[in-house]
């Protein structure tokens, strides 16, 4: 039985060494894309919860945590992922927790009274597909929290109703984030 030898031509030289920075180029490239996909939604966010909100205590607060139902006096300002571009700032804001976008919900109920924190808010639980003035549809946001104070729902009507009694008060005045009568 023969065995028939097929000789293999040698390679030109040098080859190998661009075969192997080729292959060195490609991976860099593919990680340096791999990163810029994840740099937009994390925002500089350390922790992220079972949702996707991304979050990093900046200042430690004291105290419990406001619930859904209580309503926040905050400082914040609001920028877009993608570029930092800032949409919306505010200066002791109050709101209900409840009613604004969920990721900020969410975080707000992280916070603890004189806490600051950095919100990184997926598109998922920001806005969604849906445009919002300076907010592109889909986009991800990232909010510079000082949670100041906060009120109980009913600590709010007792204030509301104290002020109501008064004489020249403010009656009739609606509770913040509530409809108008």
């Amino acid at each position: 039985m023969s065995v028939t030898t097929v000789p293999i031509p040698p390679l030109e030289k040098g080859s190998l060494i661009k075969l192997w920075g080729g292959l060195a180029l490609a991976v860099a490239v593919a990680g340096g894309v791999a990163w810029a996909g994840t740099r937009g939604s994390s925002g500089g966010c350390t922790k992220v919860t079972a949702s996707g909100l991304g979050f990093s205590q900046i200042k430690v607060g004291s105290g419990p945590k406001p619930a859904a139902n209580d309503f926040v006096l905050v400082n914040y300002k609001g920028t877009l992922a993608a570029d930092g571009k800032e949409f919306d700032k505010g200066e002791r804001v109050p709101f209900p927790v409840s009613q604004v976008v969920a990721g900020f919900s969410e975080g707000l109920q992280l916070m603890q009274k004189g806490g600051s924190y950095k919100l990184c808010i997926p598109a998922a639980l920001g806005y969604g597909a849906n445009a919002q003035g300076p907010i592109p549809a889909n986009a991800d946001l990232v909010f510079d929290v000082d949670l100041i104070d906060y009120k109980s729902f009913a600590e709010v009507q007792a204030m509301q109703a104290q002020m109501q009694a008064q004489p020249g008060g403010a009656a009739g005045a609606p509770l913040p984030g509530s409809p108008e009568k």
